[in-house]
């Protein structure tokens, strides 16, 4: 650490890197961060000698520490917003420590409430934006607000202390670094700037009793490292595979959480790789993980692709959709239970509904996905077999529905892994480009692709298309009956007027 601690950070003081390497020479004879309670030795870094300052502070969030701050209440930035400054990464969350209790913020703030129970905090409320605001907190022996379970879960978390204890109750030493409004300072007392330095993620405390305290924090260890590209600590880390079957008792909701966080930070493909890297995708994705252990090379480079297009649109600042990614997760399932019922002969619009309910329905199971995301992921994965084969007016008629450009992208991806849907996929790629007087030409003679679904290709193509659909299914194709309704007579009870 000669070199290093803050020369990447931002150029600290000789003082404040000899205390950075006292903190850390301290864990290393320890063999772990003090506990809680025991009095560590501090580092505060003054303003001017770090990355953090109030440009790299979102706006409302700078409102908040202002207004705590000349409220007389000690105002800190903590946690992500801070680790990211001093890595070089731009901010995007703004969690806010303070000495105020969640009733005096509220005082304070008139656009805020407070909620949770098991972890009571403020909300303050600037538009879409929402600015967390906590109370310094101590350890759960330390008051009647906390509670520890039977499982050594923490059931509930209010015990109210200093801002000491309340890094020590903070999950991962990066974490737990403190950015003081009133004088622009950075303070640690747990050596998380070292481990910044040296790009180690690690537990506070025993890792053990961290992770069986919120198993969810092996997740968030490891997609925080994979975002930061950081070495998981091996005591943390052994603690992580003892604890990582819990992940199968929380609540679904909470998965989900983790899975929205895992995919659109912008380093969704280092998050995937990680996760199976740590087998924990069998507790997100049991069906998925179960086809890639079993060898599914063509699968992965789909979903590679999908994940770096992903990162791109986030680097890119367009807008992403769980839905669309959600979507590839479960496409494989999804595809084999409605080829199954296709081969016996039911329509593919039948199979696939069928074939999305069963799999969402198993998935439900371990990540809950709101209605709002699973009605996309259907309405895209209904849309494949019309983008592969429907020709003429009803092919074009296609982009008009809001979901094209996601199942359009959908079945670019597809094709990168079957050769049989790449003239397709280039087609809708061109015919986009071309002015709208030559795309009804273009549409009558498309490529199709007929020989995927093994039946009922005559009910969804378009008229004109039977010769092409009665080549593929080895016969000529049948032509609809029209059934006449028959007219009730005038004299018949419940007869509709004519018109």
């Amino acid at each position: 650490m000669e070199n290093g601690l803050l020369k990447k950070l931002s150029g600290l003081s000789r003082a404040a890197m000899h205390k950075g390497r006292s903190l850390l020479n301290k864990k290393a004879a320890t063999g772990h961060i003090p506990q809680a309670g025991k009095k560590s030795e501090v580092l505060i870094v003054p303003a001017g000698e770090h990355s953090v300052t109030r440009k790299a502070i979102g706006r409302s969030a700078l409102k908040v520490l202002d207004k705590l701050h000349e409220a007389g209440h000690s105002a800190y930035l903590v946690g992500g917003g801070v680790r990211d400054a001093l890595v070089g990464l731009k901010p995007k969350d703004f969690d806010i420590a303070t000495d105020a209790s969640p009733e005096t913020i509220r005082s304070l703030f008139r656009n805020s409430r407070i909620i949770g129970r098991r972890f009571r905090l403020v909300h303050v409320v600037y538009g879409r934006e929402i600015i967390e605001v906590a109370t310094f907190r101590a350890a759960h022996s330390k008051g009647a607000g906390g509670e520890i379970g039977a499982a050594g879960r923490i059931v509930r978390d209010n015990v109210f202390g200093s801002i000491e204890e309340d890094a020590y109750r903070r999950d991962f030493t990066v974490n737990a670094l403190y950015y003081n409004i009133a004088d622009d300072s950075v303070v640690d007392y747990v050596g998380g700037l070292a481990d910044l330095e040296s790009g180690t993620f690690r537990l506070i405390g025993d890792p053990l009793t961290r992770c069986a305290e919120d198993p969810v924090r092996v997740l968030r260890a490891v997609r925080l490292a994979a975002k930061l590209e950081f070495e998981i600590d091996p005591k943390t880390l052994s603690a992580m595979e003892q604890i990582a079957t819990e992940l199968k008792s929380t609540p679904p909701a909470r998965l989900f959480e983790e899975v929205l966080k895992l995919f659109q930070g912008g380093y969704a493909l280092r998050s995937f790789r990680s996760i199976r890297e740590h087998d924990l995708l069998r507790f997100l994705f049991p069906l998925l993980d179960k086809r890639l252990k079993a060898g599914a090379p063509e699968l992965e480079g789909m979903i590679d692709a999908a994940l770096i297009n992903t990162d791109k649109r986030v680097a890119a600042g367009k807008p992403i959709t769980p839905a669309y990614l959600l979507a590839f997760m479960l496409w494989p399932d999804v595809e084999e239970y409605a080829m199954l019922d296709s081969e016996k002969g039911m329509p593919i619009t039948d199979a696939l509904q069928l074939a999305a309910d069963s799999v969402l329905s198993t998935q439900l199971r371990i990540t809950s996905i709101p209605r709002r995301f699973s009605g996309p992921m259907k309405e895209i994965w209904q849309m494949q077999p019309r983008l592969e084969r429907l020709r003429g007016a009803r092919a074009l008629k296609l982009m008009e529905d809001r979901r094209f450009r996601a199942a359009y992208d959908f079945l670019c991806l597809r094709a990168t892994v079957d050769d049989r849907l790449k003239e397709s996929a280039s087609w809708w790629t061109k015919v986009q480009t071309l002015p709208e007087e030559q795309r009804i030409d273009a549409a009558a003679k498309r490529p199709v692709a007929l020989d995927i679904w093994p039946s009922d290709i005559g009910a969804d193509v378009a008229p004109g298309e039977e010769s092409a659909a009665s080549a593929t299914a080895g016969g000529p194709a049948k032509k609809k009956r029209r059934r006449r309704r028959r007219r009730k007579p005038a004299g018949d009870k419940g007869a509709t007027p004519s018109s």
